[in-house]
């Protein structure tokens, strides 16, 4: 049995990707963030809806969040990691005084690349 802390030898090389895109993310940075996804990255909205593919344009959508959201900043609360998954649930900012929100994400990384994501939004949001 794992003890609590302890992490697998692939843990490392599954979670850097999942890292590097939200130190991207924090510092509205789109080339860094971008860089931790795959050429194909496939974006969902809720399991099995297909939003977007490719990291083209998901260059496009988040430059523009980035470019017009200047308090930007995601916490990551909790994070499973099982194999090649990472489930982050994180506590969005959009604008300071306003309330964060809720967002899971998970991701499924191959080769030190985010290659699927999907974003699965709480009902009460």
């Amino acid at each position: 049995m794992k003890a609590i802390g302890q992490h697998k030898t692939n843990e490392p090389t599954v979670v850097k990707p999942v890292q590097l895109q939200l130190e991207g993310y924090n510092k509205r940075d789109i080339d860094l963030f971008a860089s931790a996804f795959s050429d194909t990255v496939k974006v969902y909205r809720q399991p099995g809806l297909l939003t977007y593919q490719g990291r083209d344009e998901l260059h496009s959508r988040y430059g523009a969040m980035f470019a017009s959201t200047p308090d930007l900043h995601c916490e990551v609360v909790n994070r499973i990691i099982a194999g090649d998954v990472v489930i982050d649930h994180e506590k969005v900012q959009r604008k300071k005084g306003q309330p964060r929100t809720d967002a899971i994400a998970v991701y499924r990384v191959q080769d030190g690349l985010i290659v699927e994501v999907t974003f699965i939004p709480p009902h009460n949001q």
